[in-house]
């Protein structure tokens, strides 16, 4: 690549003994999408004995405008080949890629692109773990364009494998420690974050395979001992206390390396044989515990992290060793339950001789509600709801679901029973031979005519949630994002009648992009405007100037009462319902018929110019207006005896007629003038 021509990506691989991953690697750069004019690759050779320097010089002279190769000193890990890169980086990005991995073939162009649309100077790509390698997906569970280490998990993934402005990376100053043997990204990434003006989420493409290598020598997973990572923790421990305010939001980020990090450290630590070096590595953690574990984060810890942390503080490194081999083994136990409380059946638990408290085994927070839509209906006012619900790992023993309306505004809400339902398949499908979920089912029919108290749903945005009960323990989830694909995902407009001849539109719908069941009672997000459209004008064969309008009405359960034709003059606005005849076919197609003569006869039509269209009897909806038709011929008819004529008027943007009499005057001097022109020829 010419020295002048300034690339989108700079590629930094740092590469030690990357055979025979490192050309499936290189080729994944080479062939992305966005062209090679906009990459260049830096691969720093660290010292490597495997031939990876030989292969990296082979691709270069294969593909010199792409790949710059160097080769330097083995430096005793990834920090410094990243360093080399970043200083002879010239793109507008640097993303990071290990030399055991590969990318996506679309990974950089769509980076970039969002990027490029967001003003974003941090940008994850969907991570995808291969060979066994798990993979961080919570941050990845849809697409943000511009989010932050507050409000999302990004935080949860502090690798430097992501795209990063140049420029934010050269005015921070950031670069690589080289003093830690594991965590030394963690500082990079954590001042990237926190000074980004924005940060973006790629999560509907794959662009980062996460390759465990056969031979197990990924560099994280083979660094052990628990000094070097409780080095990085005080590291990480200043920095937060230098860039974030203490606080919620503080507490939210050190949480992360608890449950992360710290939990990961003790792992290590049960390990250590040396006595000095594991009680030193133990001061280590209790010091990061007392300084760290508040109650207000404490509260908000999974259980068996919990467990583990106070075991830790006690020294009881004999039951901690236990507790994690036991988590580590996979092996789930029944749930007990007990007041209305659910405890994890974890080593030890009410077990006299270690004093744990119960709060360790406390995991009523962490049991979520698991749910099915299987019947979604609305006919009338009546919505009907089918499913199942239960609490995970809780037998379904006096047990109890209600549907619950509450509007997003007001948090004004309303229940409703579900009676139960026989479910003994799940029993067998999802039991996991322990737990009975054989009364999981409900099915709920709600009258939003009358579901608040006794009155209509008000207009509002209304979500849906179930309440689920087993043996006292209470939850609530939102109702929708799991369902059966039989169900019709759009927004289907439905006219519910009402007390007093009034009419409400209540639309059911699923969020976007969290797919959950809402009820949009009074068109706030979805007009009926839409589903409504007007489409031919034509004069009825037999009947005297009498109007045909053919449409479609996509509003459920609309009858001839719920429509009306209306003209418009001067301000002045009359509806013609009484000289109307409206037919509904299959699919909402509707036949309107206006008997223009007789309007008139009875004084609603004046003479003058109107124009029409056609309304939806319920509050705030828009009028459709009736499309104007050039080929429409004029029409005459007889008032009192007398002649008239409706002639459409070209020009509108709605189908506009012109009402008016006969002047029998001007017509017999028409006549003359005819005449006289045909003598003349």
């Amino acid at each position: 690549m010419p020295v002048d021509v300034v690339p989108d990506v700079s590629v930094v691989v740092g590469a030690y003994n990357a055979m025979p991953y490192l050309t499936r690697c290189v080729m994944s750069v080479v062939e992305q999408t966005i062209g090679r004019g906009s990459i260049e690759l830096i691969a720093v050779d660290d010292g490597s004995t495997d031939g990876t320097g030989a292969e990296l010089d082979r691709l270069a002279q294969e593909f010199p405008e792409v790949i710059r190769v160097v080769h330097q000193a083995n430096s005793g890990g990834p920090s410094a080949p990243r360093n080399v890169g970043l200083e002879l980086a010239r793109g507008r990005y640097v993303f990071f890629l290990d030399a055991d991995d590969h990318l996506g073939p679309e990974a950089l162009e769509r980076m970039v692109a969002m990027a490029d649309t967001n003003g974003s100077d941090v940008v994850l790509g969907k991570m995808v773990g291969v060979g066994g390698r798990g993979a961080p997906r919570s941050m990845f569970r849809r697409n943000q364009p511009r989010t932050d280490v507050f409000s999302s998990r990004v935080y949860w993934t502090l690798s430097p494998l992501k795209l990063f402005r140049r420029e934010l990376i050269e005015r921070l100053g950031l670069r690589f420690r080289t003093d830690l043997r594991v965590g030394e990204d963690q500082p990079f990434v954590a001042m990237a974050y926190l000074h980004a003006a924005a940060i973006s989420v790629v999560a509907d493409y794959d662009c980062y395979y996460w390759v465990e290598r056969e031979d197990g020598n990924n560099v994280t997973l083979t660094t052990r001992g628990t000094q070097p990572r409780l080095r990085f923790l005080h590291l990480m421990s200043e920095l937060l206390e230098r860039e974030v305010e203490a606080g919620p939001r503080r507490d939210l980020l050190i949480r992360r390396h608890l449950e992360v990090d710290l939990n990961g450290a003790l792992t290590h630590l049960v390990r250590e044989n040396e006595p000095d070096v594991r009680e030193a590595a133990l001061a280590g953690v209790r010091r990061l515990l007392d300084t760290w574990c508040t109650d207000e984060i404490t509260e908000r810890l999974p259980a068996m992290t919990r467990l583990r942390f106070n075991l830790a503080q006690r020294g009881m490194l004999d039951e901690l060793r236990t507790v994690i081999d036991f988590d580590r083994s996979g092996r789930r136990d029944k749930v007990v339950v007990d007041k209305g409380r659910a405890f994890g059946a974890y080593p030890f638990f009410r077990d006299p001789t270690v004093g744990a408290p119960d709060d360790c085994y406390d995991i009523t927070d962490q049991l979520p509600v698991r749910h099915h839509l299987d019947a979604l209906s609305m006919s009338g006012s009546w919505l009907e709801i089918q499913g199942h619900a239960y609490i995970h790992r809780v037998d379904t023993h006096e047990t109890g679901t209600e549907v619950v309306l509450r509007e997003r505004e007001s948090r004004t809400e309303y229940s409703f029973p579900a009676p139960t339902t026989d479910t003994a398949d799940l029993t067998t499908s999802e039991g996991e031979g322990l737990y009975d979920y054989d009364q999981a089912g409900f099915a709920a029919r709600i009258d939003t005519a009358t579901a608040a108290d006794g009155g209509p749903l008000p207009a509002g945005l209304w979500d849906v949630f179930l309440r689920v009960r087993s043996q006292d323990i209470v939850k609530e989830a939102r109702l929708g994002n799991r369902r059966s694909p039989d169900i019709d995902s759009r927004p289907r407009p439905h006219l519910v009648r009402l007390a007093e001849a009034r009419a409400e539109v209540i639309t059911p719908y699923f969020t976007k992009p969290y797919d959950n069941l809402t009820l949009d009672v009074g068109q706030r997000k979805h007009s009926v405007r839409p589903h409504c459209t007007m489409n031919g004008v034509t004069w009825a064969d037999n009947a005297p100037a009498t109007l045909t309008l053919d449409g479609r009405i996509g509003v459920q359960d609309v009858t001839a009462e719920d429509l009306v034709v209306r003209a418009h003059r001067e301000g002045r606005t009359v509806e013609l319902d009484a000289f109307q005849t409206l037919t509904i076919g299959a699919g909402g197609r509707v036949e309107l018929r206006v008997d223009l003569p007789r309007a008139v006869a009875a004084g609603t039509l004046q003479w003058g110019d109107w124009r029409l269209s056609v309304a939806l009897r319920v509050p705030g909806a828009e009028e459709v207006p009736v499309p104007g038709d050039r080929a429409l011929p004029t029409l005459r008819f007889r008032r009192r005896g007398l002649p008239a004529y409706v002639r459409p008027l070209a020009g509108h943007d709605r189908l506009t007629l012109r009402l008016a009499t006969v002047d029998p005057i001007a017509g017999v001097r028409r006549h003359l003038r005819h005449v006289l022109s045909q003598k003349k020829t």
